[in-house]
């Protein structure tokens, strides 16, 4: 099997690097049907409530976005790596282009500061909220379309036939870097090769900005291709799933915010607000406090759409209190789980300080199976209303989405126990680290039953 395997992955890629042109047409085609769903359903009325996904191009659009292409392009990641950036991505592929024909300047030093991937997730996943992108074409084409037309811009600025767009400032190239980490297979370098070549010296481009020489996992590796062979030293080729997060663990401190703050906590309270109880109480509480103290303004639905929600076509208007208590929803789920799993990361560095000097960041990357199928599970909630909306069966959903929690769940733990039997910690500080692990994890898991079980 693993002869084939390697057949089978010399001859794909060979195949990208020998058809750069084929790939270019086929980015071309998703480009063009990129535009397509964020552009037309943007000119069409709003979607009345028997609007159904083949009757509707809006809602079609909807379910092609939300349901289908992000909950599986997260997918794809720890099963072909970022493949997705490399073949399909109409912001990668514009962005690359657009450098092709640009200024060719230097990449300014502000944009290389390392926390620009968990910023960026943060602040698109909540203006998504306030948006409500899940639901309108406006708010697709504010954050989709604003996204692509600032990466054009970076591309035609810095770097010539660069994705400097995708290297610093993409809101989820941090979530596709850590999620690729699962994939099976991997350009591997040959070290030795590469001091003894014995073909392809010449100059490479890589687009996607990765030191060749040394790259060791699939993080910021596009698959491209492009690289295939090259020196004789460059080479896909299959690995343990595992591999890159217990052996090779390049960590740092925004990558564990990324995870435990954006990804466990951040995108938790966006996905849980719109069906919680405590929200609408909660903003029931703080609208009786400001009625009683005669201040009006916040009850107000002046915003405009690209501030907040406000469609009255639709009677889906949010007022200045709307947005403040989802921000606030959502940063206080952020520090409930968010803060259980850094407090017990902080333990677990007490515990095993003297054996494992960074167990914070260390440990930190076992938790992305389970802080990847989170987001999936939330994105696939919108897959999942529109499918019942359309009189399809959804009563697979609830079973296998804890079935998927549950995997998920036990794959981090896995990894965090092999991580710390890698760094030679004791059988006794091991258990008691695994305890505090999921004592940290049982708000995050709580949340996910409330969303899927209990609301």
């Amino acid at each position: 099997m693993s002869a084939m395997f390697q057949s089978f992955a010399y001859r794909l890629s060979t195949f990208l690097r020998d058809h750069k042109k084929l790939l270019r047409n086929m980015q071309w085609c998703v480009v063009a049907v990129y535009f397509f769903l964020i552009l037309v359903p943007a000119a069409l009325p709003l979607p009345g409530n028997t609007a159904h996904i083949f009757s509707n191009l809006t809602v079609f659009a909807q379910f092609a976005f939300w349901g289908i292409w992000w909950p599986f392009v997260l997918v794809s990641m720890p099963l072909m790596g970022r493949a997705w950036c490399g073949w399909f991505c109409p912001e990668g592929m514009l962005s690359e282009w657009a450098s092709e024909h640009g200024r060719g300047r230097a990449i300014p030093k502000w944009m290389r500061w390392g926390g620009w991937p968990f910023v960026a997730f943060a602040l698109t996943t909540i203006y998504g909220q306030l948006v409500s992108v899940y639901q309108y074409p406006w708010a697709v084409l504010a954050v989709l379309g604003g996204s692509t037309a600032a990466a054009m811009v970076v591309g035609f600025l810095y770097g010539r036939n660069k994705r400097v767009w995708c290297k610093y400032l993409c809101p989820v190239n941090g979530v596709f870097q850590l999620l690729a980490k699962l994939a099976p297979w991997h350009y591997k370098v040959s070290e030795d090769a590469w001091r003894h070549p014995v073909r392809r010296i010449e100059r490479i481009n890589c687009a996607p900005l990765v030191p060749l020489r040394h790259m060791q996992g699939a993080s910021d590796c596009h698959m491209c291709g492009r690289c295939a062979d090259y020196r004789g030293a460059i080479a896909l080729t299959p690995r343990s799933p595992e591999e890159e997060i217990v052996e090779v663990a390049q960590t740092g401190g925004w990558q564990t915010a990324l995870i435990v703050w954006g990804l466990m906590g951040i995108a938790v309270g966006a996905f849980l607000w719109s069906a919680s109880p405590w929200f609408v109480s909660l903003k029931q509480a703080m609208a009786e406090w400001l009625v009683n103290r005669d201040v009006f303004w916040p009850l107000e639905q002046n915003a405009p759409w690209f501030i907040l929600t406000h469609y009255p076509e639709v009677n889906d208007v949010f007022s200045w209190l709307d947005g403040f208590t989802i921000v606030l929803f959502i940063f206080g789920t952020a520090l409930v789980t968010g803060g259980a799993l850094w407090l017990s990361l902080q333990c677990i560095q007490k515990v095993v300080g003297a054996t494992l000097i960074d167990a914070v960041d260390t440990v930190a990357q076992a938790l992305i199976p389970a802080a990847g199928v989170g987001v999936f599970l939330g994105l696939s909630a919108t897959t999942i209303t529109l499918l019942r909306n359309d009189g399809i069966a959804t009563g697979w959903a609830g079973p296998a989405r804890l079935t998927l929690l549950f995997l998920s769940l036990l794959w981090s733990l896995r990894l965090a126990w092999k991580i710390l039997q890698r760094h030679q910690v004791p059988l006794r500080q091991r258990l008691t680290c695994m305890l505090l692990l999921m004592a940290g994890l049982a708000p995050f898991t709580h949340a996910w039953l409330l969303f899927f079980v209990i609301w």
